[in-house]
């Protein structure tokens, strides 16, 4: 009898704001990593996610959205982000989530023409096609467009081909040892985690234009016997801003507190005591000092 090899390697999912990448990162392992919101560049960071099996160990790489015209400092750095996340990659996932071609598209090709890892392009959200009818003359169009190991239409939401998908990864990846502890998950810390469920319910609650000038930092983070006590601090760039999340008489920073609590809470597997303040920091997301102080890492 014999034993297929052990596959091991990283797999980075890139592709344009809000297609779907950190829904896709969550289902496949089966347990929230990324936060998610309908908002654009919620996910800001690189985040590894990784599933292991008896077969293989996946790590995929979850990247900010690729996004044109951005200038500001936030804005380079996401871009950033997602460039060095695919450098040294043994697979990268493009999800893409429209059946257009537009200017990101172009750019985001080119970035990958340079890279030269192995591609696959996943089209995501195939459960809002209303005329399954499209995809197919879409599918064959674009593999024109470059060398496409496979293009695999998926719904990240309902988990609709994933499988196949994910068989199809695996396939493409070296026969390796496994990089990271069987039982682990993701590589990110408690505190990382914590900032970004505060930040997630934040982003869900507030309007279009605040969850990008918001960010999160932990002044406290006390682990005690029976109860974690996490002091944290919401920055925003202006006072109007400030009044916004706190809402009236506090009851909108009193509401995402204990939403950020409870999911902290479960998390953790402990008692969480969470205490919010929200300050102004002028233009932080604007300047890469104000960034790196943030927790912006990649800026120097």
């Amino acid at each position: 009898m014999t034993h297929k090899a052990f596959k091991s390697g990283f797999v980075a999912l890139i592709g344009a704001p809000n297609a779907g990448k950190s829904t896709l990162l969550n289902n496949i392992l089966g347990q929230k990593i990324s936060i998610t919101s309908r908002r654009p560049q919620t996910t800001r960071h690189r985040i590894l996610g990784i599933k292991t099996t008896e077969e293989s160990q996946v790590v995929y790489v979850d990247t900010p959205g690729m996004h044109l015209g951005g200038k500001r400092a936030l804005n380079k750095y996401l871009n950033k982000t997602a460039d060095v996340s695919m450098m040294g990659v043994d697979v990268v996932v493009w999800v893409k989530d429209d059946m257009q071609w537009d200017d990101i598209d172009i750019s985001i090709l080119e970035k990958l023409k340079s890279e030269g890892a192995p591609v696959v392009l996943a089209i995501n959200k195939i459960d809002k096609i209303s005329n399954k009818e499209v995809l197919l003359p879409f599918i064959q169009k674009i593999s024109l467009e470059h060398d496409f190991k496979s293009i695999v239409p998926i719904s990240a939401l309902t988990g609709k081909q994933l499988g196949e998908f994910e068989e199809l990864l695996i396939k493409l990846l070296p026969e390796a040892d496994m990089m990271f502890p069987e039982d682990q998950v993701t590589d990110s810390s408690e505190r990382f985690m914590t900032t970004e469920i505060i930040r997630e319910k934040l982003i869900r609650r507030l309007g279009q234009e605040i969850p990008h000038s918001l960010s999160i930092s932990i002044d406290q983070y006390k682990v005690e016997e029976k109860i974690t006590r996490i002091y944290a601090v919401i920055w925003v760039e202006r006072e109007g801003q400030k009044n916004i999340v706190i809402g009236g008489k506090g009851s909108g920073l009193k509401e995402i507190g204990t939403e950020a609590r409870l999911d902290i809470e479960k998390m953790l597997g402990t008692k969480v005591y969470l205490n919010l303040w929200v300050k102004v920091k002028k233009n932080w997301s604007d300047n890469e000092r104000e960034l790196i102080s943030l927790g912006y890492r990649g800026m120097e």
